[in-house]
């Protein structure tokens, strides 16, 4: 595990972005595994600026999002299949049919949740996998006690989890659903490379433990403890509990692949 410290959230948002269209523009048919929630529209602004000023290109890549909540319609404008196309997918050149969002109305979740790791596994795996990080720790919706080893699942979602995302449901909690189908542990943790982003002083604490304390299915985040190549990117607010601060200065400024990052 790699870490970078922004100043701000702004910088770890385009940084994050830079280091996603480096990966497409060195292999444009990539497998992306695309994350939600509000730092990540920002990563997306981004890439839709790369996109347009840029000329970055997403013709010949395919993306696979992380979840999706169950009992919420594709449609509806509280899906992540609508976040995705709003924010990203109708701003770029994707081809829709190259997209893929979980369906939290299948009528047979095993199976497409069966069909889903099939994709994925057609795709050549995925390449990149994008991620943010929930106050209680987890990747994905692969809430405390998750198997690390865990597939792609029909999950049942924490009250804190359910109490961070109430915004999206016009603060009634009552409409916040109760499952999710998630990437799981083990199938966000075979992509080759891993991209973290946390912003915020509510994210210091829980960062912390992720980088620095036992890796545990308490918390499914600290499996990337284990990653032979993951990258996280925190903003000031969000790194102010990590104690081994001092060796990740020291990395930022000597480390070679960091140093070419930041440079």
């Amino acid at each position: 595990m790699k870490v970078v410290i922004c100043p701000t959230a702004e910088r770890a948002t385009a940084l994050t972005a830079r280091v996603i269209e480096q990966a497409l523009r060195a292999r444009p048919d990539i497998a992306l595994g695309l994350a939600t929630g509000r730092t990540m529209e920002a990563v997306y602004g981004h890439l839709v600026k790369a996109h347009r000023d840029g000329g970055l290109d997403f013709s010949a890549c395919r993306t696979f999002n992380l979840d999706e909540y169950v009992g919420i319609a594709p449609t509806s404008p509280r899906s992540y299949r609508t976040y995705m196309n709003t924010h990203l997918f109708s701003r770029v050149n994707v081809p829709l049919d190259a997209t893929h969002v979980p369906d939290g109305m299948a009528t047979d979740m095993q199976a497409q949740c069966a069909a889903y790791e099939k994709a994925m596994r057609d795709s050549g795996g995925l390449g990149l996998q994008l991620l943010g990080l929930g106050e209680n720790g987890h990747i994905g919706f692969n809430e405390p006690l998750s198997s690390l080893t865990s597939r792609t699942r029909l999950v049942t979602l924490d009250p804190a989890t359910r109490r961070q995302n109430v915004g999206m449901f016009d603060d009634d909690l009552e409409q916040v659903p109760h499952h999710a189908v998630t990437m799981g542990v083990g199938t966000i943790a075979d992509a080759r490379r891993t991209l973290m982003v946390v912003t915020g002083a509510t994210k210091a604490g829980i960062l912390a433990r992720v980088i620095e304390g036992p890796v545990t299915a308490g918390i499914s985040a600290t499996i990337l403890q284990m990653h032979p190549d993951c990258l996280v990117i925190v903003d000031e607010a969000a790194a102010a509990n990590l104690s081994c601060r001092p060796y990740i200065e020291y990395l930022m400024q000597h480390d070679p692949e960091l140093k070419a990052l930041l440079s």
